[in-house]
């Protein structure tokens, strides 16, 4: 299941969120005690072994509180192995894509909504369930002659349903065997238990609890789909040497503490031995060998060392286990290069207290949800990179990306590092209203006051929070074009260059470069927001089109988006505008000594056809794929775009022809078209203000 929408009341600070949605990886931005904590504590409620303490229910609240309230509420989509499941098992019932669980102050259990599904509700003795099978098991009772009933112990099956398979199996064999010997003379009664516990509905996997098929329903999802929400706060910090000695003592007997120079906790060396695949048991037979250790502690270091470092920025590291006398294991770093040198070689506690809460976290992070084998569950991470250098955050970004493959993640942040994902559901900000000491929380963030965006503004376009919060600069300014890429801001300040035609010239726009294409529509819906005249250069993807038609929904002209076309034909992206000869040229340029390694001498234009793209950069990126293997990594086409921009600047690109310029002017006069098309309709628009104003 996937968490779609939620909704909390009552809860501490919150009286009510509103509903929210979310998207499979979401970040919480919101200012210190804005209430960020307290939704992912929230959410857990949903859980089923959640406890729900009076004291987290809102004080303001009493009132409300007499009666029955949702505290929270999910809507989950369901996947289509989920709603496969159902439906094999409950055939009868329409298909299930939805499902809404809720918890309220007066049931201990959380609840479910089926919507507009309808479940039947009524007693329903065929129906496959423990009441059902007990019934049936307490009717062949009555048959048994009484002096082996007396005989026989039926308290298993006059209690409720067993909580596993293999307790249900253990108990119908007992019983079996009890009642082979005690009615050994009686044929009948053997036979006809036979029936029975041969029968499906005996099979334990068939048996659904529940004497209704709403009941049946309920419990289903209950023991097999009911998601699992899983809190991270308490990033414990490794320190240095562990004594094992003193660790075996903590494991079997708790109120042992490490001392301030050795490990934080217990459960991080757990943690650390847990990534490495180290047993203690193990290692202390392999101190009767030295080879058998040393192949031993090898082996798990490098265990280590694999796991942390697809999450470590910077240089590689590497990590080894040490076991010294008096049985202390020790963790040694070194910095492992570029080149292949290794140097810096030491314990971990010498290392700085930034590095040494970067690793730890990292750690303790990756052996927990590993170790929980987590899978379709959702992850709820309060402040997950505190304290971290920026680069090391960017580490710690790529691990919940490959966590939310599997697993939904919502966390809290204040960090612009830590913000990757702009689309609305993904980015919610949490404000506090100070006179009523409320939470708000929604996905509309470009809504939010100035302060609580500042993390998000420096996302969007760090160089330029202070331009766009300056109204006076906005509506004194000429317009401005928003692009996708630094890329398309290279291409156009220089082609424009490059023609030196006053008539379509880029002169009198300011161009203005989004992060991602995630950020065009907030990054447009601000600077429109403080006073600019906005337009808006999309590729022609079926991605650009949503984007322009959010815009539109923001009130927006269709005349302010503009997509790169030619002649009514549609391109993928700028780069497009320039003849394929001319574009490849720059390619084997800035490509040449990789290409030649390769066995090219230059890529061509039947290269590119070949390809059968859509457009030249998704042609040169399914060629670069293929060499993935031979170390080309990914195209960078923005690397090409430097060649072609520096050539220009230098005035040494006669490379590009004259059809590349007759592309390119064809651009520009589709841009000064639109700017016309609007300040016109502008001006009908103020027109008629003034009109109605008289």
């Amino acid at each position: 299941m996937r968490l779609r929408k939620f909704r909390a009341r009552a809860y501490r600070c919150i009286h009510d969120s509103g509903e929210i949605r979310v998207g499979d990886l979401a970040a919480f931005v919101g200012r210190n005690e804005s209430g960020k904590t307290t939704i992912l504590q929230a959410l857990t409620l949903l859980n089923k072994d959640q406890p729900v303490s009076d004291l987290d229910l809102c004080d303001e609240m009493t009132e409300d509180l007499k009666q029955e309230v949702r505290l929270a509420e999910g809507e989950f989509d369901l996947n289509h192995n989920e709603i496969r499941l159902i439906k094999e098992t409950f055939p009868s019932i329409p298909e299930i894509k939805k499902i809404k669980i809720f918890r309220t102050n007066k049931n201990p259990i959380p609840q479910y909504d089926f919507g507009d599904v309808e479940i039947s509700e009524a007693e329903n003795s065929g129906l496959n369930s423990w009441e059902n099978f007990r019934e049936k098991f307490l009717s062949f009772l009555d048959t048994i002659p009484n002096h082996v009933q007396i005989k026989l112990d039926t308290g298993f099956f006059q209690g409720q349903a067993p909580e596993t398979e293999e307790m249900f199996r253990n108990e119908m064999a007992e019983f079996g065997n009890n009642l082979q010997v005690l009615a050994a003379d009686e044929p009948q009664v053997i036979e006809e238990w036979n029936k029975i516990s041969d029968e499906n509905d005996s099979n334990f996997q068939s048996l659904l609890v529940g004497t209704t098929e709403k009941m049946a329903l309920e419990n289903f999802i209950d023991s097999n789909l009911h998601p699992r929400f899983v809190y991270f706060s308490d990033y414990k910090k490794i320190i240095g040497n562990v004594n094992l000695n003193e660790y075996r003592k903590e494991r079997t007997s708790p109120s042992i503490e490490f001392s301030e120079d050795e490990f934080d906790k217990a459960d991080t060396v757990d943690n650390l031995f847990y990534l490495a695949e180290l047993d203690v048991e193990e290692l202390e037979e392999a101190k009767n060998s030295p080879s058998q250790l040393i192949k031993l502690l090898n082996t798990c270091s490098k265990r280590l060392t694999e796991k942390l470092n697809p999450a470590w920025k910077g240089d590689p590291i590497h990590v080894e286990l040490r076991l010294n006398p008096n049985n202390v294991m020790s963790v040694v770093i070194s910095d492992v290069h570029k080149d292949g040198t290794v140097t810096n070689t030491g314990l971990l506690n010498r290392r700085a207290e930034g590095f040494k809460w970067t690793f730890s976290f990292i750690v303790n992070f990756a052996a927990e949800t590993q170790r929980a084998e987590l899978k379709e569950a959702i992850l709820l991470l309060d402040e997950p990179a505190r304290n971290l250098h920026p680069t090391q955050q960017r580490g710690i970004s790529d691990l919940l990306k490959s966590l939310a493959g599997s697993n939904q993640v919502l966390y809290a942040t204040h960090s612009p590092y830590m913000i990757f994902d702009y689309a609305p559901g993904n980015l919610l900000v949490v404000e506090l209203d100070k006179k009523k000491h409320l939470s708000r929380i929604y996905y509309d963030y470009w809504n939010a006051d100035d302060l609580t965006l500042t993390p998000i503004l420096y996302g969007l376009s760090r160089g330029l929070v202070e331009s766009i919060l300056d109204r006076q600069i906005g509506y004194n300014s000429r317009p401005i074009i928003v692009v996708e890429t630094i890329a398309d801001t290279m291409y156009l300040n220089a082609f424009d260059k490059f023609l030196e035609d006053p008539n379509i010239s880029m002169n009198p726009l300011n161009i203005v470069a989004a992060y991602n294409k995630n950020s065009v529509l907030p990054l447009s819906i601000f600077y429109r927001n403080h006073g600019y005249n906005t337009f808006v250069l999309l590729d022609n993807t079926e991605e650009s089109k949503e984007i322009s038609a959010q815009l539109i929904a923001n009130e927006f002209s269709k005349t302010q988006t503009i997509f790169f076309e030619e002649k009514t034909k549609a391109l993928q992206s700028i780069e497009d505008y320039m003849i394929t000869e001319d574009y490849l040229y720059a390619v084997n340029q800035t490509y040449a000594i990789k290409l030649r390694k390769e066995g090219y001498v230059n890529l061509t234009e039947q290269d590119i056809q070949s390809r059968n793209k859509s457009g030249i950069i998704e042609s040169l990126n399914s060629i670069w794929e293929e060499h993935r293997e031979d170390g080309w990594e990914e195209f960078d086409s923005e690397e090409v775009a430097r060649y072609i921009c520096e050539k220009i600047a230098i005035e040494e690109a006669d490379f590009l022809s004259d059809k590349t310029k007759d592309k390119f002017r064809s651009l520009y006069r589709l841009i000064a078209e639109r700017i016309r098309q609007q300040q016109n309709l502008m001006a009908g628009q103020n027109s008629d203000k003034k009109k109605m104003s008289v």
